[in-house]
């Protein structure tokens, strides 16, 4: 097999750094797209509203639309924000549980 570099070798550094923040920034992506649909839905004129009532999201169901990307977003975050960039010297729980 051919003696390939690894990506790590190729950019210097590790990937993974980049990840974490492209990550939390598709999370806020999220978050600002349903907010931009629940704004949407109190605009009933426009040409964005015509494409939405063409495949039936109007009103109510586009508000609903928005805040499960709001809520999708934030729940990305928070998971993200959790693996990437929690501190690895915070002690677990895991060790405080009671024997029998």
């Amino acid at each position: 097999m051919a003696n390939l570099s690894t990506t790590e070798e190729r950019l210097g550094r590790s990937p993974q750094r980049l990840v974490r923040y492209f990550v939390l920034f598709m999370s806020l992506v999220y978050a600002g797209m349903g907010a931009w649909l629940i704004w949407t839905a109190g605009r009933p004129e426009g040409p964005t509203m015509t494409h939405f009532a063409q495949i039936g999201l109007t009103g109510n169901r586009l508000r609903l639309l928005g805040l499960f990307f709001i809520l999708y977003g934030l729940i990305r975050f928070v998971r993200s924000y959790r693996a990437h960039f929690r501190n690895a010297t915070t002690p677990s729980n895991e060790d405080d549980l009671p024997t029998s």
